[in-house]
C-alpha cells in the first residue's frame, strides 16, 4: 500500500485525547490519530495540554508516520488510532532485529 502524508497540521482532540492527522492511503484521504499516552510514553509529551501533544507530535513526526504506514497496511487502508502498545512492539522488534 503506499502511504504518503500531506504537510497539514496535527489538531489535538482535547475530547477525545488525541492528536489527529491526515495520510493518504493509496490516493485516499484517511483521517488517522495517535493517543495523548503514546505521545506520553514514547514521544516526552509532558502532560495532555494540547501545546505539549502537539510539541510531542512535532518530535516523534517521523516514527510516528511510519509506523502510521505499517499499521494503515494492516488495516486495509481505514484510519488508525496509533496506541502506545504499537510503538512497544516496533521497539521490541527493532531490538530483536539489531541483536540478531
Amino acid at each position: 500500500m503506499h502511504v504518503t502524508f500531506p504537510d497539514e497540521s496535527p489538531v489535538f482532540d482535547g475530547a477525545s485525547l488525541v492528536v489527529r492527522f491526515v495520510a493518504v492511503a493509496n490516493n485516499e484521504p484517511v483521517v488517522c490519530a495517535i493517543t495523548a499516552e503514546a505521545l506520553e510514553d514514547h514521544f516526552g509529551a509532558d502532560s495532555a495540554l494540547e501545546a505539549a501533544m502537539l510539541a510531542a507530535f512535532d518530535r516523534g513526526r517521523g516514527r510516528i508516520r511510519a509506523i502510521c504506514a505499517e499499521a494503515l497496511d494492516g488495516s486495509g487502508g481505514e484510519g488508525v488510532t496509533l496506541h502506545s502498545g504499537l510503538f512497544r512492539i516496533a521497539e521490541a522488534g527493532a531490538s530483536r532485529d539489531s541483536s540478531a
